[in-house]
């Protein structure tokens, strides 16, 4: 009988851990919707300096998340590592942008795409939490 609950058990854990990955996309959806009227407030010409839009526009997504991973009672561990999954695709790309080889609008393409596959890698090394 434990080998047939076996597979439901682990089909609870796969969609407990999506649905915790979906929550924190909406998240960070939040962060830069609700931030970034206050950053064009804050700083009228930020939208002309895409260096500073990358790293206002990570920001903005580590903020939402990290106030639902709060939520959630995840440690500062997690939340660093998952703000570190933010800004990495962003650090990784901007060279490649500051030396003319990519455009802005490939910049911020590629870190909110490849944001996704960091965020992934940053759950997986804690499956258990994100799973449980």
């Amino acid at each position: 009988m434990k080998h047939a609950t076996e597979p439901k058990t682990r089909n609870r854990v796969v969609l407990h851990f999506t649905r915790h990955a979906v929550e924190m996309l909406l998240a960070m959806v939040a962060g830069m919707i609700v931030l970034e009227p206050v950053w064009s407030f804050l700083w009228p010409d930020l939208a002309r300096n895409v260096t500073a839009s990358a790293l206002v526009m990570a920001t903005n997504m580590s903020l939402g998340m990290a106030l639902w991973m709060r939520i959630r009672r995840h440690g500062w561990a997690s939340i660093a590592e998952m703000s570190v999954a933010m800004y990495l695709p962003y650090v990784l790309v901007l060279p490649f942008f500051w030396t003319g080889l990519v455009s802005g609008t490939t910049l911020m393409t590629a870190g909110h795409v490849l944001m996704v596959p960091a965020m992934l890698v940053a759950m997986l090394r804690r499956r258990t939490e994100y799973g449980a």
